[in-house]
């Protein structure tokens, strides 16, 4: 067994691909916020691509984190020289690389001091994150910035010792202008649409509150460019570490991914970029249809399947894909009631996408597990589902299996499966969440009324009709029976 590090690179097993540069001679020019599995798979990849190349040598990247339990992330890294085994699991077989573009991992103290020192250096150019879809401090129903936020409330006060990504942003770039530095390119590396321009929202919002000055002197030297991020990448425990084992690689931290990437982003960074369209990154004036596209359809397709297949103690997405009601039901409603609301990209129709998310769910070889992605559905539902049910309606189309989505999500809340076994909390609002879908099933509409999440849809009849009406069958009979009736056409 070969400890993962740099000592060891040379002594892997032959057919692990490995750096092939010196990473003792990278320089950082990238600082990513949330190093998760997700950044480590994709954003790290294709640099680390990069310099296989003999490029982009300058741009290492240099992890950081704001929670708690990020420090822990940090040391386990930090023991193995940051390195990362990355393994693509395929049906047809599995390849394994360690990438090595990460140098570096900034300490996390309360007050974020070491990152703002560190995202004020000259040398750093692009500040990324991966924060998760509802970190942005956004209004769920007006899209606006929510100021209201006892972490934004304590940022607006305390500048200098702020608690969020974005406060230890802005103090990084207050330092930035007064030592006569530029500024950097933000970029937002989450599942929201238009994500660059909520980034810049949260940003100058933010700044405003206690230097406007300072604000208008980022919006004049900053860029966040939009970009639209896709592989799928579980989370990793026992048994990835142990798959890592086997190969001979001992990474207290592998990651485990599919076969298939995609990136594109909007051509807009202030102070240079790697040249990621090389190693087949797309660079794009308008994101927005591939946003679009990806959002609607994968990431709410993620939705239609996970909290119908938690209620029915199904573990992953592949085995959600083998239920023949589950994966009719996704097939039905991306076809007839997404992919019309989607306009194609280049090369790719709204039908041929559901297609390609089919094979990629389907995928056994990907143990992406249902609590994954049913996580934090107080904002994944507002993101990525909501938004189709509103143009349905305004279009005068049909959201029956829309709202049966909706139902599904309202009975896996009830915190139980129809086994009697229980749910544990898996959202930040759960307490909320569990509260208002015990009272939904007495009364459905109880669950409407959630206006931060609902706006004004429990108002139009054409989705809250159907949404009781699905939620008082699941309620009575069970997911499998509202499921039928829906692919009945009853």
């Amino acid at each position: 067994m070969i400890t993962l590090c740099n000592a060891a690179l040379a002594n892997l097993p032959d057919d692990v691909a490995r750096p092939v540069y010196d990473r003792r001679a990278l320089r950082p020019g990238i600082v990513h916020i949330g190093l998760g599995n997700f950044h480590r798979a994709h954003q790290a990849w294709y640099l680390h691509r990069l310099m296989q190349q003999g490029l982009a040598q300058d741009w290492a990247i240099i992890g950081a984190g704001i929670r708690p339990n990020d420090e822990e992330m940090r040391q386990t890294l930090a023991a193995q020289d940051y390195l990362t085994t990355l393994v693509e699991l395929d049906p047809k077989g599995r390849s394994v690389e360690v990438v090595g573009s990460m140098i570096g991992y900034v300490p996390v103290e309360k007050g974020n001091g070491p990152l703002i020192v560190q995202m004020a250096e000259p040398g750093i150019r692009i500040v990324s994150m991966t924060v998760t879809e509802g970190g942005y401090f956004v209004d769920p129903v007006t899209s606006g910035f929510d100021a209201s936020h006892a972490d934004i409330i304590h940022d607006a006060a305390h500048p200098a010792t702020p608690r969020t990504a974005f406060g230890a942003i802005i103090a990084a770039l207050r330092l930035r202008r007064e030592r006569g530095v530029g500024g950097f390119s933000c970029q937002s590396c989450d599942n929201l649409q238009g994500n660059g321009a909520i980034l810049r929202q949260t940003v100058l919002s933010l700044a405003r509150l206690s230097d406007p000055v300072l604000a208008a002197w980022i919006d004049a030297n900053c860029s966040f460019p939009n970009s639209m991020v896709d592989c799928i990448v579980p989370a990793t425990g026992a048994k990835e570490r142990a798959l890592v084992q086997e190969i001979g690689i001992e990474d207290a931290a592998p990651v485990t991914h599919e076969n298939f990437r995609q990136w594109v982003i909007e051509d807009d960074f202030c102070a240079g970029r790697p040249d990621w369209d090389k190693v087949g990154a797309t660079f794009c004036d308008d994101v927005h249809g591939y946003e679009v596209q990806k959002i609607r359809i994968l990431n709410a397709g993620h939705q239609i399947l996970a909290n119908a297949a938690e209620v029915l103690g199904i573990q992953t997405v592949a085995e959600s894909m083998q239920h023949d009601l589950i994966h009719a039901m996704f097939r039905k409603v991306a076809l007839e009631e997404i992919a019309p609301h989607v306009s194609p990209v280049p090369g790719m129709t709204p039908a041929q996408y559901v297609d390609l998310v089919d094979r990629r769910f389907a995928n056994p070889a990907i143990v992406d597990t249902i609590r994954r992605v049913a996580f934090d559905g107080s904002s994944r539902h507002p993101g990525f589902v909501l938004p189709t049910v509103r143009d349905a309606l305004r279009s005068g189309a049909p959201v029956d299996g829309l709202a049966l989505v909706e139902a599904a999500w309202a009975r896996m809340c009830q915190g139980t499966r129809e086994d009697g076994s229980r749910i544990e909390s898996n959202d930040p609002h759960w307490a909320q969440l569990k509260s208002r879908a015990i009272d939904a099933q007495k009364t459905p509409m109880v669950w409407l009324g959630m206006s931060q999440i609902y706006g004004n849809l429990s108002d139009e009849s054409r989705f809250s009709t159907p949404f009781c009406r699905w939620l008082t069958i699941i309620n009575k009979d069970g997911i499998e029976a509202a499921i039928c009736e829906y692919l009945e056409g009853r």
